[in-house]
């Protein structure tokens, strides 16, 4: 456990332990970060390896004795170790497995080594010069082996044997990943994850910087107290992660695991089920008989989610009960504030979601971005996405499977340390501004506030701002604008 350098007397402790998956760093916790990244910076043995990025994580605790101090710990190895003194140790030590699995990995190595050479008839000439481990490898030494169906049922029977060892060990593997929580309570990886839909650990699950953290905590009878991950080098391709930025836990490793290990912790309650729910601030600017625009506040849902928070849409339905129509044309994330365009008949929907899709409708949004875009004053981004399956809602750049996404864009000011700039979307993908914006690809600069790709804030600083669309039934073009003066 590391002591604080600098006083922390004055800094209240969190009231209730930090929910991984969307929150804003506790003080101590970005006091404990800063002190690990100067440690980072001093190890310039490790500069080459930590310019390609990797994620570290703070934990604060209270020791038995009262004190207050951190632990710290990086996600995977670093410098070909998993142990270093600066950081806890590895829950489990992949790097150094005991004789188990060094032979059962001898066996799938040979297991391969037989696979290349029986598939050449010149490798098969050499086949009693392999030491066989198993029943099926000693089968396969026979040199006199020449008709190429026997040779393709061994090949089978090779390639089952090593799926049959690979699995069994990675079985293996996960079950000396024995987790515990505050409630004293032990389960390992297999156990933890056979109540998910996905049942079998991801490879590298209990490799990540929080379950080391909090198992290295329950061991040694540390409280827990609050938790932070930040990433630290260039990012990765498809994924956003910026130099020093605190993100999320992430969930296809860690949601099973971290929902076990916090088990016996009073943890914050999910701040994306805490949605706003004043009905008075969804305002109307524009209405008449058929169509009615109405400005969302920032933290409102468009649509109900799965607890039946209140939204846009709910409140409509009750303004509006004899609306025929499916009401919203179109939607706003929760953290996005700005103009929504309803109808109040199911004819002028269809004809409003017509001119979306052919993009005839013309959308303004303004933003404030972390630090000055190194591009220029107007341009386009076009990178295709698609949502990131392990780590939901989080959308990532994919050339490959990524759907179109093209932005418009137009710096409207800077100052030393921000940036205001104006977006046209092009098309409509799920978070496709806050991707554009944050991705190194696109303008390398976070919205201000994005919880997701950049850093939390009181809210995010992206407003829908102007909306321009021909009427269904009057055919004139409407142009509506709604400014929001804190951006």
């Amino acid at each position: 456990m590391h002591h604080f350098k600098n006083n922390i007397q004055n800094i209240p402790l969190p009231e209730q332990f930090t929910y991984p998956f969307h929150y804003t760093p506790h003080p101590l916790c970005v006091m404990a970060a800063t002190e690990v990244q100067a440690y980072l910076q001093n190890r310039s043995e490790w500069h080459t390896e930590l310019q390609q990025g990797k994620m570290f994580g703070v934990l604060i605790v209270r020791h038995p004795e009262g004190t207050i101090g951190y632990l710290a710990a990086f996600s995977g190895n670093l410098a070909g170790s998993n142990h270093h003194h600066f950081f806890v140790p590895p829950v489990y030590d992949l790097l150094n497995p005991d004789g188990y699995f060094k032979e059962e990995e001898a066996r799938i190595s040979a297991i391969n080594h037989l696979l290349s050479v029986i598939q050449t008839t010149e490798g098969r000439k050499t086949l009693d010069n392999i030491h066989p481990v198993s029943e099926i490898l000693r089968f396969a030494l026979d040199d006199k082996i020449e008709n190429e169906d026997e040779i393709h049922r061994i090949i089978e029977h090779l390639k089952e044997e090593r799926k049959n060892r690979s699995i069994a060990l990675q079985q293996w593997i996960f079950q000396q990943f024995k987790m515990r929580n505050a409630l004293g309570e032990e389960q390992d990886l297999n156990d933890i994850f056979a109540h998910y839909a996905h049942r079998n650990p991801p490879a590298g699950a209990g490799e990540c910087a929080a379950p080391k953290l909090l198992q290295y905590a329950y061991l040694h009878g540390y409280q827990p107290l609050a938790m932070a991950e930040f990433w630290w080098g260039n990012s990765p391709k498809g994924e956003i992660r910026h130099h020093g930025h605190y993100y999320p836990s992430c969930r296809h490793k860690c949601e099973p695991i971290l929902g076990f290990m916090l088990q016996g912790l009073s943890v914050e309650p999910n701040p994306l089920l805490t949605s706003v729910t004043d009905t008075n601030l969804v305002t109307t600017i524009y209405e008449d008989d058929h169509i009615m625009v109405v400005n969302k506040p920032a933290g409102m849902l468009s649509v109900p989610g799965k607890t039946g928070q209140a939204s846009v849409l709910s409140i409509l339905q009750e303004r509006y009960p004899d609306a025929t129509g499916p009401l919203l044309v179109h939607r706003l994330d929760m953290d996005t504030s700005g103009l929504l365009l309803a109808a109040k008949d199911k004819d002028t929907h269809a004809q409003l979601q017509q001119q979306f899709e052919s993009r005839s409708v013309k959308k303004r949004y303004i933003a404030l971005l972390e630090g000055i875009p190194q591009v220029a004053p107007k341009g386009f981004i076009r990178l295709p996405l698609r949502p990131d399956f392990d780590n939901r809602p989080l959308q990532i750049v994919d050339d490959e499977w990524g759907k179109p996404a093209v932005t418009r864009y137009e710096i409207l000011g800077s100052t030393d340390t921000h940036t205001r700039v104006a977006f046209y979307p092009e098309t409509g993908r799920t978070h496709q501004l806050r991707v554009h914006a944050a991705h190194p690809d696109g303008l390398n600069c976070p919205i201000v506030g994005d919880p997701l790709y950049g850093q939390a804030a009181n809210f995010m600083h992206l407003h829908a701002e102007s909306l321009e669309f021909r009427h269904p039934h009057t055919f004139q073009r409407i142009k509506l604008t709604s400014e929001n003066k804190e951006i």
